[in-house]
């Protein structure tokens, strides 16, 4: 209860990773993670066949906050194309209120 004695809605977090093709916020998205506390909610990279944005720009056009970017990370010769992690991770946070 606020002092005003109105109640009001609690505040919880959503958290949505998305990899991308490139370390610019523009990349294309390649995988994606989404948690989602208001609805107890996780959707992961396979749930769906199109990421739930373009690019991590088109999330923040959506009111997601970035909180982490990847470094730009620099290649050895004969390294470009080995396969191991995503090395362009995103983390972006939402604060929604919700009914309980």
């Amino acid at each position: 209860m606020s002092k005003n004695n109105t109640e009001v809605s609690p505040l919880k977090q959503k958290i949505l990773i998305l990899y991308s093709g490139g370390s610019a916020l523009d990349s294309e998205i390649v995988a994606w993670s989404f948690f989602d506390a208001t609805e107890n909610k996780k959707m992961v990279t396979g749930d769906s066949d199109e990421p739930p944005y373009e690019s991590v720009f088109d999330a923040m056009k959506d009111g997601w906050r970035v909180i982490q970017i990847s470094p730009i990370q620099s290649f050895q010769p004969g390294t470009e194309y080995s396969t191991g992690y995503l090395k362009f991770e995103h983390v972006l946070e939402k604060i929604t209120p919700t009914d309980g």
